[in-house]
């Protein structure tokens, strides 16, 4: 681990100006901190902001405003969460275990990076590391990777559980930097690798999120979060589905649903989810939607196995959202 300068902020405005110049923020230090140790991460300065105020999760706009230091085990436990957005709820739940989710914040879930095995092997190239250097990935070991959205530079995937729920609740990241506030919907915050794959996001370096916004809508029945991976305890996704439907009777009036450990970001594809309006809620539509999704995927030689895991994925989730019979997540096995 490299030396660096240590700061501790105690307003944003101070934390926007002590990050400029190659700084980091660090809240739980659950990603981060590994980061540096394995000599990936090489900060010259971390910019402690763990004294903002901003670890509130408030009502905003008859939706929800998730502070930015809020941990992942409270908002995964807050009864607000729970009882009107229980997708993201049992999403965060789905992910790391209880130690990690009592550091974990919601900014720093947002920006935690792709746990492919060559961007932590310092000894190996990586263009996500160190631009231009290429990726081993591509032919190499890739049974985690991605399916969708890559490039000839990166086929990394995103980690998170949590943003994977976002995505499907249409929640916008809100955002500040030397200009001000800016507010990020969340299906632009998150990149694709293209040429650049060692940016993920659209957050400039001097800007620090604020919150994440849960707009108004009805998602406390009809939704699920399906996480399938090696093993149920303490695993990252080789898919996972988070699917929310507002049904009309047996009708489907609008779906939505996204799909996490198979691209650089959390997943969606509209055409799919256009499919499903004004549908009936059936194994039929949601083979049919399944299809259009799957239909773009670009498998490697050791992950082809991801497209039919992920048509499968599609349809079990959307046929428990329809049924109002969630995945648990205490019993972690497919129902």
């Amino acid at each position: 681990m490299n030396r660096f300068d240590y700061v501790r902020a105690g307003t944003v405005a101070e934390a926007v100006q002590a990050v400029a110049g190659g700084g980091r923020f660090i809240a739980g230090g659950t990603n981060l901190v590994d980061l540096m140790k394995y000599n990936v991460e090489r900060p010259g300065r971390l910019v402690d902001i763990t004294r903002l105020p901003l670890d509130a999760i408030e009502e905003h706009e008859g939706g929800l405003r998730l502070g930015a230091l809020v941990t992942n085990a409270t908002a995964a436990h807050d009864a607000r969460i729970v009882e009107r957005y229980p997708v993201l709820a049992n999403a965060i739940l789905a992910g790391a275990s209880g130690q990690l989710r009592n550091a974990a914040t919601t900014g720093g879930n947002l920006n935690q990076r792709t746990r492919c095995y060559y961007f932590y092997d310092e000894a190996t190239p990586c263009n996500k590391r160190e631009p231009g250097s290429g990726c081993p990935a591509i032919g190499g070991v890739n049974r985690i990777h991605a399916i969708f959205g890559a490039s000839d530079a990166c086929i990394a995937t995103h980690p998170s559980d949590m943003c994977v729920a976002l995505a499907a609740l249409d929640a916008v990241v809100r955002v500040a930097g030397p200009g001000g506030e800016r507010s990020i919907p969340f299906a632009d915050y998150h990149r694709l690798p293209g040429d650049t794959p060692h940016i993920d996001t659209t957050l400039a370096p001097d800007e620090i999120v604020l919150s994440v916004d849960l707009p108004e809508q009805d998602a406390a029945s009809h939704y699920t979060y399906l996480k399938l991976r090696d093993r149920l305890s303490y695993a990252f996704a080789l898919v996972s589905v988070a699917a929310v439907l507002d049904l009309d009777g047996d009708t489907i009036r609008a779906g939505r649903f996204a799909l996490g450990g198979v691209a650089h970001k959390p997943w969606r594809n509209p055409q799919a989810e256009a499919s499903l309006r004004g549908k009936p809620a059936t194994a039929e539509t949601f083979e049919a939607a399944a299809a259009i999704v799957v239909a773009e995927a670009e498998p490697q030689s050791g992950n082809a196995f991801k497209v039919e895991l992920a048509r499968r994925a599609i349809v079990r989730g959307l046929s428990q959202a329809a049924a109002g019979t969630p995945q648990s997540i205490s019993d972690k096995r497919i129902a």
